[in-house]
């Protein structure tokens, strides 16, 4: 979408329509032969993701006002709104190529889409992973997908390069409980029970476990905890009954 934009329309077309879609402002002027050559670039770019973002052009000459809230002292002055606030921005006529990144970086990725939908279709998954090896969403979902089937080493290998991420970190936790022989059946069977999605039964046992555990099993129980506390999300009743039990346990 494309619209002209003016000092009247500015707050309502942009400011509070960058709340659910991001808004490219082109500041511009007819006499302004680089903005003519990068307008028709922005107009194509902004087309090719209709329904993801929008594109406003504000006339300097005919909203000096905007021009210095702003701060646009040269043109084309392109910038980015997302909730509001200015979040990229260049100056100066670009190549395609660097209009085309620019637009990119403000929408969602396929991977971004299919996190956001809470996908598990494996391999469509797969497919975002491989498109974008390091976006972390991707491949805790798809770890997710493998975990929850039972095909612990495929998780494991999608899971490693991102096992920072609390989910990711307890996710590969639960996989080493189950294979250590040092492990329990009791444990394993507490792990089995989460990974069932039984977190309301498992929580308190693996509290329980972890206050006798020690070692490298106490960690590992601590990450498995966590880890499902960021499956839950913070707002679960779970999470906020069972967090400060955590702490306790641990200090």
């Amino acid at each position: 979408m494309v619209i002209d934009v003016t000092e009247a329309s500015f707050a309502a077309e942009v400011l509070e329509r960058s709340a659910t879609t991001p808004v490219v402002v082109d500041f511009w002027a007819a006499w302004c032969g680089p903005c003519r050559s990068l307008g028709p670039l922005l107009e194509r770019a902004a087309e090719r993701r209709e329904g993801d973002v929008v594109l406003a052009k504000v006339d300097v000459d005919a909203n000096p006002r905007l021009q210095a809230q702003f701060e646009v002292r040269g043109i084309p002055a392109v910038k980015a709104f997302k909730d509001g606030r200015v979040v990229a921005e260049f100056v100066g006529a670009q190549p395609s190529n660097v209009v085309e990144r620019f637009f990119d970086a403000l929408v969602p990725s396929a991977a971004d889409r299919l996190v956001a939908a809470g996908s598990s279709d494996e391999a469509a998954l797969r497919a975002a992973a491989e498109a974008e090896p390091g976006h972390v969403g991707v491949r805790v979902a798809l770890g997710r997908v493998l975990f929850r089937a039972g095909r612990d080493a495929e998780a494991a290998e999608v899971l490693r390069a991102v096992e920072h991420d609390p989910a990711a970190a307890g996710m590969l936790a639960e996989i080493e409980l189950l294979a250590s022989p040092e492990s329990s059946e009791q444990l394993r069977e507490v792990v089995r029970r989460l990974r069932q999605g039984d977190a309301e039964w498992a929580l308190p046992a693996l509290i329980a476990a972890l206050r006798v555990s020690a070692g490298e099993e106490r960690d590992l129980i601590r990450r498995t905890v966590v880890g499902a506390f960021a499956e839950l999300g913070e707002e679960s009743a779970l999470t906020r009954q069972h967090r400060p039990q955590l702490a306790a346990a641990l200090y």
